[in-house]
């Protein structure tokens, strides 16, 4: 069976200023204005196809990489993914790289910015290699385009609020630490706000403190993080508690001019000093992508792993179907589908889908999780109807009162 979250709304109301062809024509033109090499890390790290998981964990800790390139013979043969590692169970300190690496898109020294984002949003990657022939040449990262949008003067009339996640997930200071990873694994999150008792923030507890005291207790395994003896203790152990945070008011070219100079992917968004949102460099990423214009809605369907590709015609089916009714009630701009698969058992997977609908100046955030990957989808685009339907009615009644 297949459990559901309500859905909440945002106002959102200068994104179709953003939207507007003129506007988005100039985004692009500055993005894709940039070359590749701009985005380059310059040093990247490497492992083999017989290399392990702890060599594999090692290198991610000294790089910061999320994404680390495997090479075999001197030519790049795929990547290996920490958030593969995070959902295969079967993965232990000794498994072999080969078992555990993915295909990504690969980039050429001519693709462009803009282009480069949409494949980041699709994949959910931080890194993307870039080559010459076979051969690995350079690595693309997220917070190198990050940086360069933190220089657009198109993003300095735009605020947080457009396009952060709301309401916030958190973790109580008290909560054990083993509670808090299970949240951040099931909602495919790195970072997690932690709150006082008063509900007032008082930390972030990231995936990099997490396997840092990991690490220093001697566990190499991903795959078992919550049920490590080192993970039972209170979260405020090791949560981060010199926190920087956003204004909720503040533009996305200073936000990205923060993630970009601190190397920081996720900032909680505050107004006064409440917590009201999260924003990550993914939303920043994903402004970039959606500026490309497009005709009609454009769907994005990000996360998907090589295995679960097969279900992407009947979910796009799917899409059309349900928005084909949408439209008949509003006009959907654009929808972005995430999703994370965990819990993995044998041949028994769960997966956990989080969407955002943009319509007439809005946004719906949905999540839904089940075992079944395509009645998921369905349930959760059955929830953006129910949402829509339920505000027409009561935008409707509300007139009707005055």
């Amino acid at each position: 069976m297949t459990e559901s979250i309500s859905i909440s709304v945002i106002e959102k109301m200068a994104i179709n200023d953003l939207e507007d062809l003129e506007k988005l024509t100039i985004l692009k033109a500055q993005m894709d204005s940039f070359s590749i090499k701009d985005l380059c890390a310059g040093q990247f790290p490497t492992v083999g196809e017989d290399d392990t998981v702890s060599d594999v964990l090692g290198a991610m800790r000294k790089s910061g990489f999320q994404e680390i390139p495997v090479v075999s013979g001197g030519n790049y043969v795929g990547m290996v993914k920490y958030s593969t590692l995070l959902r295969k169970k079967s993965a232990i300190p000794s498994t072999k790289v080969k078992a555990v690496m993915t295909n990504l898109p690969t980039l050429t020294c001519i693709s462009g910015v803009t282009e480069i984002a949409e494949i980041m949003v699709k994949e959910n990657c931080r890194q993307l290699a870039v080559l010459d022939g076979k051969k690995i040449v350079d690595v693309v990262t997220r917070n190198k385009i990050v940086g360069i949008a933190s220089r657009m003067k198109a993003l300095k009339d735009y605020k947080v609020w457009e396009i952060m996640t709301s309401p916030v997930v958190t973790a109580k200071e008290t909560e054990m630490l083993s509670e808090a990873i299970e949240t951040m694994i099931d909602l495919d999150i790195r970072t997690l706000p932690i709150i006082d008792r008063l509900g007032n923030l008082s930390g972030v507890l990231g995936m990099k403190e997490v396997i840092e005291n990991s690490w220093k207790a001697g566990e190499r395994s991903v795959s078992t993080l919550n049920k490590n003896p080192s993970n039972q203790i209170p979260v405020s152990t090791i949560a981060v508690t010199n926190v920087l945070t956003v204004d909720w008011e503040d533009s996305i070219a200073q936000v990205a001019a923060i993630m970009a100079d601190k190397n920081i992917s996720t900032l909680p968004v505050m107004d006064g000093d409440e917590i009201v949102g999260v924003v990550t460099e993914f939303d920043i990423v994903e402004l970039i992508a959606n500026c490309v214009e497009r005709e009609g809605l454009f769907v994005q369907i990000s996360g998907l792993s090589e295995e679960d590709r097969v279900y992407a015609d009947a979910m796009y089916s799917d899409i059309q179907n349900e928005m084909s009714k949408i439209t008949k009630i509003v006009k959907p701009e654009s929808l972005n589908i995430h999703v994370a698969r965990y819990n993995e058992t044998g041949d028994r997977k769960k997966y956990s889908l989080i969407g955002k609908l943009f319509y007439n100046g809005r946004v719906l955030n949905a999540k839904q999780i089940g075992w079944d990957l395509i009645q998921a989808n369905k349930d959760l685009l059955k929830k953006f109807e129910e949402a829509i339907k339920s505000d027409k009615d009561r935008i409707s009644s509300t007139r009707r009162r005055k």
